[in-house]
């Protein structure tokens, strides 16, 4: 999972991008992430729930949301 990027839930903004720094093995409880701006964090997570990927880039505005490879509600907001 290292350098995947996922969406993780955020107050202010709702959803924020974050790249995970660190391998994530069965059972953790933080997941290491970076966000865009630079702020590194251990984001707790439920194993049975981890955060929801984040489509490559390409896929940035694409008009036909079924091209989308995740298909979830920070997909789609950020689409």
């Amino acid at each position: 999972l290292q350098y995947n990027r996922v969406w993780i839930p955020d107050n202010e903004e709702v959803w924020q991008s974050a790249e995970i720094t660190k391998n994530y093995k069965a059972g953790d409880s933080f997941l290491h992430v970076q966000l865009e701006d630079g702020t590194e964090l251990s984001y707790p997570v439920d194993p049975a729930a981890l955060p929801p990927l984040r489509n490559p880039d390409i896929l940035v505005g694409e008009n036909d949301l079924t091209a989308l490879s995740y298909l979830h509600e920070p997909a789609v907001l950020h689409n």
